[in-house]
């Protein structure tokens, strides 16, 4: 998502702002560059991200030839749960990121990270947003969920209600954990790419890991710098996708009235999996998430 105004697409991008992938134009450095960021997680993730995740990571086939081609993955993906991935010039409005959700299309960069941004990087490129978001895509449950938000994302613009709405997809889609009967499992994006929060958000001792609960997630405030100070484990992703299907109106006026909540707080109603200790935070962080 992106918080740009509704503008017009840029020259090279079509009126949705999709364009070419251009696949043949990515270099044998940028194909090693993600061959060294895909070797690193796969060997990192059993044991730790979801099945759903490891499934799809499987499925799609995403080492082959470096770089993904999106017309490879695509009558895969489409196959398995009526998803394509459609490239991107960078982020783009809101309004646009939600229609395609809506349609089942996921924006995706197409720029690859440098060689010397490993282990951190500002903007989602390539390996986040095709590595991190797209296996959990194969997996029906999910990929229902994402529809709906995208489907929810049109409403809550128009109730001005995107702040909170926003919350959902950062403590779920990016940054959300399972709650298993094996233990806390990662789903969220933006861990399963990073090779330091994947281990930071399930093994350190400084955040809290609490329970999914609608209202106090859309409430809570995250971190976009940093690693979080708060994980969310949902107990499946059918009640996440339960959740999400529910009418959010009566919701959103509750919360008009609601103070937000900090990144560090712990409610006496949360089920706390972990009271962290928030030493990372407290001690200025370091800027490890990529």
């Amino acid at each position: 998502m992106s918080d740009k105004p509704t503008t017009l697409p840029p020259p090279e991008a079509r009126a949705d702002w999709t364009i070419d992938q251009a696949w043949d134009r990515y270099t044998a450095e940028e194909h090693q560059v993600w061959m060294r960021l895909y070797e690193r997680q796969r060997d990192l993730l059993p044991g730790r991200a979801c099945d759903a995740f490891l499934r799809g990571l499987d499925a799609l086939d995403l080492h082959r030839s470096g770089v993904p081609d999106f017309e490879r993955i695509n009558p895969e993906l489409n196959r398995m749960t009526g998803w394509s991935v459609v490239a991107v010039p960078g982020l783009v409005p809101d309004a646009v990121f939600f229609d395609h959700l809506a349609h089942r299309r996921f924006p995706a960069g197409r720029f690859v990270r440098g060689s010397d941004q490993l282990d951190y990087l500002e903007e989602p490129d390539v390996f986040h947003d095709v590595f991190g978001h797209v296996p959990m895509l194969t997996d029906p449950v999910f990929a229902d969920y994402m529809q709906a938000y995208g489907m929810g994302g049109l409403r809550a613009l128009h109730q001005g209600q995107l702040h909170n709405l926003a919350r959902l997809y950062w403590y779920t889609v990016e940054f959300g954990l399972l709650a298993t009967a094996e233990g806390l499992r990662i789903y969220g994006a933006g861990i399963v790419s990073s090779f330091a929060e994947t281990q930071f958000a399930l093994e350190d001792p400084s955040p809290n890991r609490i329970g999914f609960d609608l209202e106090r997630v859309m409430r809570t405030r995250y971190r976009i710098d940093d690693f979080q100070q708060l994980y969310v484990a949902t107990p499946s992703l059918q009640a996440l996708l339960d959740a999400t299907l529910t009418d959010f109106g009566p919701l959103y006026q509750r919360l008009r009235d609601l103070p937000d909540l900090a990144v560090d707080e712990i409610l006496p109603s949360d089920r706390v999996l972990t009271r962290g200790t928030q030493a990372y935070a407290r001690a200025g962080g370091r800027l490890g998430r990529v």
